[in-house]
Formats: C-alpha cells, structure tokens, sequence
C-alpha cells in the first residue's frame, strides 16, 4: 500500500510513501482431514521481506507510473498458481447457501408485491393499531416503575420524625382558626350570657378541601365547624405566607345550610352528615365572596378530609333519638351498587390505570365545549368503548341513574362525578400526600407546575432498581416524566387534575396505604 503527500505550493514537490507486505501463502490454508491437529512452524523460520525492493521507500512523482505497474504484479502474485481445488464438503455448503440466498430473494419479491400500500387497506390499520398498542404497554411498564417506591425503607425511617413535626403543626393551625372563629362570632353577638360561648364550644371540628381539577382551590386548606345546637356549619380558610406570617379568613359563613345535590337535596344538613370522606354541596351564588374560579360553577363541593372524631361521637351520643331511622339509608343503597361496579372496573384497571384515567380525563376535557365539566350520556357510552372499558349495560343504567338522582338536570352528569361513581377514588389519606406533593412543586400557588421543575424536584436515588445498580437515576426520572407528560394537554406544564389522575391511576394498583406514601414520599421528600 501507498501514501501520498501532497506539496503545499508548487516548489515543493509530491512524495508517495509505500508499504511493502510479504504475500501471504494460502496453500496452508488448504481443506483436510488434518486440519484440526496444529504444527507449530519452526522457531527458526523467518517471514523476510523481498529484497528486489526495501520495506520503506520514498518515491518521488516521477517514479509514479513504474509503481503502479510494481503493485500490478504484486497483486497478481498474491494468488499462488498451484492453490487446490475445494473439497467436496465445501461445494456442497457453498450451493446449499446458493439456493437459501435465491429462494430467500424471491420470497422477500413476492412479499414487496403483496404488501399494501401504507394507510390504505385494513391490514394497514390493524398493523397501526398494534404499534400503539405496543407504545401504551411500553407507556404502563414505566408507569409501574414507579410501585418500587412502595418498599423503599426512606420513608420508614423518617416518617416518624415527621409526623411529629407536622402533628404540632396542625394542632397550631387547628387552634389559630378556631381562636380567630371565636373572636368572629362572639363579637357579632349582643349578650353578655355565657351561654353563648358554650354553645360555641359545642362543635365538631374538620378539614376539608374543595373538589375541583383547579389547582390553587384543590390546595386551599379549609377548617370547618359544625354547631350542634343550632345545625348550623362555618368553614375558614388558612392561608400561610413564607415561615411566619399567616392569615385565615371566612370561606363559607355561619348559616344553616342544605343538601344541594343527592338523594337528600333540599334537606337541612345534620350531625350524621359529618364523617371523613362525606361531601357537603353549597350554592356558588349564596357565597359572592367565593374566588371565581369557584364561582364559575353553580355547585361548590367540599370534601371533609378529616374531622374530630371524639368530639362527634360524644355530640351523637348526646342528640341521640330511639326509634330514629337512619336517613342516609338510601344513599348507602346506591353506594352499594356503585362499589359493585368499582369492583369489575378495577381488575381491568390494575396494570393499565395510569393510562386509562388520564387518558379519560384529557377525552372528558376535550368534550367539555362549555367549561362546566357537563357531558351527556352518549359521551360517556362513547369514552368507555374508547378505551375499552367493559361495563355492562345494566351497570351503566344504574349508575346513571343514580347520578341523576343526585341532581343533575337537563340529561348531563359532571365527570368528575362519574369517574367517581364508577371508578371510585383513593382514600382522604392518600389524596392528603397527594396534595402535599403538588403543594410543594406548586410554590407559586398557580395551580401548575412546570416541567422543568418536576424535573429538578422529583428525585430517584432510593429507587431500589437505582440502588441495586439495575438501572440509572435518569432512566427512572425520564420514564416517570414520559408517563406523566403523556397525560398532561399541555407538554411544558402539568396541572393539579393531571397529577392527581396520575397518582388516582397508580393508586388502583398499589393495596396498602403505607406503600402508596412511600410511593409519593420517597421521590418528593414529603
């Protein structure tokens, strides 16, 4: 082989520098019986190169065309003249590999002429199908990377400490509101009797938190009283900025209220209506100083997330009537047949309920043309076929009619209220950690969360795949980040509803609670 160098100007002339190998002797390389018993060549033997010319050399342009002839002859000589013929065994795998190379082409032929054009012909829809239904499988994989997170020790070790922690926080925030609850109502009233503030006193206190996919009201923390002596309820809202400086304010005022939605609408609200996870429905128009981001729906839904569960068995103890039947009797009927369907519903959610809840929840906000979260009956016939979803046609009429009992009008059902009633939802405790994610990603208070920052705050180090050195920090923050932007309508940003299906998706699969706050509280340090 050669090298040229090419001169930089015209004074300086081409060198060409050639590398001289010794031929290679291929008659060794000859098939026999033999071939397999190795005979070492002799330590004496030495590989010289020809010395008709000198191993390096330097050759000047002129000396160009007698090279090229040189290396001509040199090629030639490379192939000894007395090579043997294959053997037998050789020819026979050489036309065996002949034919498998002509009948493998004709075959790849045939099948070029018979294949369809793309995005025309069934076939070519049914192969489309498959390469998302490929991509959504890939999709729930990832997602239930994310149930790794339920055997992580972190959270053990440092849930106790914690707790502590945010226990004394809470009873600071319970007694700052229901001091400055006092003050409100007891300079509003012109008496000097102490009867008045033992009447006060006689109360069941809660917590509680609006119903909506808005993300600054879902994370207003409300605290609410219910007055046994007059059945008459208050809820205060408790805003905290920075460290130090909080405020609470009157959310919904002191009056007595009624049922607005349900089997019970138009009846006035009783102490059997309190219990973690009961939902208490006001008018948006009765309330003017309402945020109207809430008023911009003619329902306000409060879910009570907690409540004093002592002082309200001591309050039922002393209200309590013999002979009084039990006017919730009905609505637990229909919370009977509402969880038999939760039931079947479930099983086909286990692996996939990630994808399928986000995915319902992107379809529902796409066919709410009007913003009111109203769909008709045909649109959630329609988004279960979509997805797949067996319900039998029994179950659906049901349900629906349960949900049109409850208050709606004019044939329409809040989605949000039908992903409820049939898929049902996970618990007041698991939303609690739920909520507390968001609240610190969301330091804001805007209701969504960039990207960018779930990627900065979302951290995969106790990950026990990461830990065992199976995979990376990345490969499990870019899988978790893939899942949750596919549920997300906008790619940069992510809303409080979208987080919280992802995690309502991934809750279906997980059985016990612990496991689930180990889930959020592990990557989110929570």
């Amino acid at each position: 082989m050669d090298f040229q160098i090419m001169g930089n100007s015209k004074f300086l002339p081409t060198y060409i520098i050639s590398f001289r190998v010794p031929p290679l002797d291929l008659g060794s390389l000859v098939d026999s019986d033999e071939e397999d018993k190795f005979s070492p060549a002799p330590r004496g033997t030495v590989h010289d190169a020809p010395r008709s010319q000198p191993t390096l050399s330097y050759i000047m342009p002129c000396q160009r065309p007698y090279i090229q002839h040189h290396l001509n002859e040199a090629e030639q000589d490379t192939i000894p003249e007395d090579l043997p013929a294959p053997t037998g065994k050789y020819k026979l795998k050489y036309q065996q590999y002949a034919s498998e190379m002509k009948d493998g082409y004709k075959q790849y032929i045939q099948r070029s002429a018979e294949k369809p054009k793309p995005g025309k012909g069934p076939e070519a829809n049914k192969k489309v199908e498959g390469a998302c239904l490929d991509d959504l499988i890939t999709l729930d994989r990832k997602a239930l990377l994310q149930q790794g997170y339920a055997d992580s020790p972190y959270h053990r070790r440092s849930s106790a400490k914690k707790s502590d922690v945010e226990t004394v926080a809470l009873e600071k925030k319970r007694q700052t509101v229901a001091e400055q609850m006092m003050v409100d109502h007891l300079s509003r009233i012109r008496t000097n009797s102490t009867l008045t503030e033992n009447d006060l006193s006689q109360k069941v206190e809660f917590e509680g938190r609006v119903l909506s996919r808005n993300g600054r009201d879902a994370c207003r923390e409300l605290i609410g009283f219910f007055f046994a002596h007059d059945q008459s309820l208050t809820v205060y809202e408790y805003r905290m900025f920075g460290k130090n400086r909080t405020s609470v304010l009157p959310f919904i005022k002191k009056d007595v209220y009624c049922h607005q939605y349900g089997q019970r609408k138009g009846e006035q609200y009783e102490l059997g209506d309190f219990y973690t996870g009961a939902t208490l429905t006001f008018l948006s128009c009765d309330h003017p100083s309402l945020p109207k981001s809430i008023k911009e729906n003619a329902l306000l839904r409060l879910r009570i997330t907690s409540i004093d569960q002592v002082a309200l068995d001591s309050l039922k103890a002393a209200s309590a009537e013999p002979g009084r039947e039990d006017p919730v009797s009905q609505e637990a009927q229909d919370q009977l047949v509402l969880q038999a369907i939760q039931e079947k519903l479930k099983e086909q959610l286990h692996t996939k309920g990630v994808r399928i809840l986000t995915g319902l929840g992107k379809y529902f906000q796409r066919l709410d043309k009007e913003g009111n979260g109203l769909l008709e009956k045909t649109d959630f016939q329609q988004a279960l076929e979509t997805f797949h979803l067996e319900v039998s046609e029994q179950d659906f009429e049901s349900s629906w009619l349960i949900l049109l009992g409850h208050g709606h009008s004019q044939n329409k059902v809040d989605y949000g209220e039908f992903k409820r009633a049939i898929f049902g939802e996970m618990n007041e405790y698991r939303k609690s950690f739920v909520r507390k994610a968001f609240m610190k990603l969301d330091f804001n208070k805007t209701g969504t969360v960039s990207v960018i920052d779930i990627r900065k705050c979302y951290c995969a180090k106790k990950h026990p795949r990461v830990i065992s050195g199976h995979s990376t920090e990345e490969e499990i923050k870019s899988s978790f980040l893939e899942t949750l932007k596919d549920a997300c309508s906008k790619p940069d940003e992510v809303s409080y509803g979208e987080f919280e299906d992802y995690y309502e998706g991934l809750s279906v699969g997980i059985a016990g609670d612990e496991d689930f706050v180990n889930i959020l509280c592990t990557p989110w340090g929570i």
